[in-house]
């Protein structure tokens, strides 16, 4: 009784989670994606996808990265957070032009080489010698860390690099790949860094 009340609290925890659209590159950047999990709305508030083991689990789940009953403990989930600050601090150094904090960088180096690379070889006794990616329950996030972290180094270190920047709209924290001249996230941002604008005018107008 105990069990499946916990499991209907965490579905709906996931379900009244904030919808908050895609930037420009999420679709393509996992890493991009992770940055965003967190996002700063006017009045202080934060939206943060991976703010529970349950949001956690259902945002990896939803990107391919962990079965939905992957059971995701706090302790993962600190780690996929302590992740996301250092690729968001190597996003906020190269849209800025300034050197990358070498802590961040070992971050993303640690987390790429937690898991193999290459199939192992395995035996037993019934089919012999064969290779096979090792991919335990245990060693999900350590996977998932290693995806997002090899997707934010080849982001990094690609073409794509030149049009990462931060959304031009206070108080808003995400990044994207800028198109043309669109510095904003979403048309939300955009809205509301004109609408500022035209305060300003005014402003400065009546003041005149």
């Amino acid at each position: 009784m105990t069990a499946s009340l916990n499991m209907r609290n965490m579905k709906e925890s996931v379900r009244e989670e904030p919808l908050v659209a895609p930037a420009q590159g999420e679709r393509e950047h996992l890493s991009l994606a992770l940055a965003n999990s967190a996002v700063a709305r006017p009045g202080g508030h934060t939206i943060d996808l991976l703010g529970t083991p349950a949001q956690a689990n259902h945002w990896l789940t939803e990107r391919g990265l962990a079965p939905a009953d992957a059971g995701m403990r706090e302790m993962c989930t600190a780690q996929l957070r302590s992740l996301r600050e250092q690729i968001r601090s190597l996003f906020a150094a190269r849209a800025a032009g300034l050197p990358a904090l070498p802590a961040a960088v070992r971050a993303v180096n640690d987390a790429m080489t937690r898991v193999p690379t290459a199939p192992l070889l395995a035996w037993d006794d019934k089919n012999g010698p064969y290779r096979a990616t090792t991919h335990p329950t245990t060693a999900i996030v350590d996977h998932a860390l290693a995806a997002l972290a090899a997707d934010a180094a080849d982001l990094l270190t690609s073409p794509d690099a030149e049009r990462l920047t931060a959304c031009g709209s206070a108080p808003c924290n995400r990044y994207l790949l800028r198109h043309g001249r669109r510095h904003w996230c979403s048309t939300r941002c955009g809205d509301r860094a004109r609408a500022a604008r035209a305060y300003a005018r005014r402003a400065q107008a009546g003041a005149e």
